[in-house]
């Protein structure tokens, strides 16, 4: 589920107590915003609470001051907070190798509209894949990885993400693994997709080892990442049934499209704020 272009979108988390509904909802009715769409959640073993509120502002409003009372009314609670204006984009950088779909698959939901996001640079180990991000306007960086110099590659890589103001990193069948020195500086705001066979069907042609398997479901993860390989805090997870008359190629066609699927929605949480970190699990606040 989308936001509608005119609204603000309100986030907090807190240790659970007596009174947070009231102090979010009282203060938006005292400031004359209207609530459009308003999801909560409890979590009660580990005593927090999450509150993601979207609500049109009044005519006048001052955005400046609203803040200001916001924190006051909010720091008795310890509340994280954040604020979303209305209208904005969230800046990405896509990591690629060779495959083409979940790329050519987000590309097409940033330009339809579906995803409210300008992806700012995509970046490959490969240089393959240049054409389609040319053709979408959107600058290409190829740099091919020395195995006997893998940090020389991703410095150049975060050089990339901080040059380019980026919030969001998604890794759209990158097929190489991040060192943990840079998977600690993307913690919590780098997305991986990979297939949920795993970790039955590791390394090479997954879909034909669970052919071979006769596998009856296939699916596809979407996580953040961390230096655990593929175990990330899991945002979204899709699948879809098959049978004895899917074929290895079949299985494949199969993945490429939940992989993209799961992928987008696991962005689309994330830009409409709609994903919360709960230690090494996540929180969806989703309609």
């Amino acid at each position: 589920m989308s936001r509608t272009p005119d609204t603000w979108i309100l986030t907090t988390q807190c240790p659970s107590v007596l009174g947070t509904v009231d102090a979010v909802t009282r203060f938006l009715f005292e400031q004359r915003c209207y609530v459009t769409e308003h999801h909560s959640f409890d979590d009660r073993l580990s005593s927090r609470f999450f509150i993601r509120v979207e609500f049109r502002q009044p005519d006048g409003f001052d955005e400046q001051a609203f803040r200001a009372g916001l924190d006051e009314r909010l720091a008795p609670f310890d509340m994280q907070v954040e604020l979303t204006p209305p209208g904005y984009r969230a800046k990405v950088v896509i990591m690629v190798s060779k495959a083409d779909h979940c790329l050519n698959d987000l590309l097409y939901r940033q330009r339809i509209g579906q995803l409210e996001m300008d992806v700012v640079a995509v970046v490959s180990n490969h240089p393959d894949l240049e054409p389609l991000a040319r053709w979408h306007g959107i600058p290409y960086h190829h740099f091919p990885l020395d195995p006997n110099d893998k940090p020389a590659q991703e410095r150049r890589v975060m050089q990339v993400i901080e040059q380019t103001g980026a919030e969001l990193v998604v890794l759209a069948r990158y097929m190489q693994v991040l060192s943990p020195e840079l998977c600690k500086k993307l913690d919590g705001w780098a997305i991986n997709i990979h297939h949920s066979l795993l970790p039955g069907f590791k390394g090479a042609k997954p879909y034909h080892q669970a052919y071979q398997k006769g596998v009856k479901l296939v699916g596809a993860t979407a996580h953040y990442i961390n230096n655990d390989l593929d175990e990330g805090p899991i945002i979204t997870q899709g699948v879809e049934p098959v049978d004895h008359a899917h074929y290895p190629e079949d299985l494949v066609a199969k993945g490429r499209d939940i992989e993209c699927l799961t992928l987008a929605k696991a962005v689309g949480y994330h830009i409409e704020r709609r994903v919360f970190l709960n230690a090494n699990r996540t929180v969806v606040l989703n309609a």
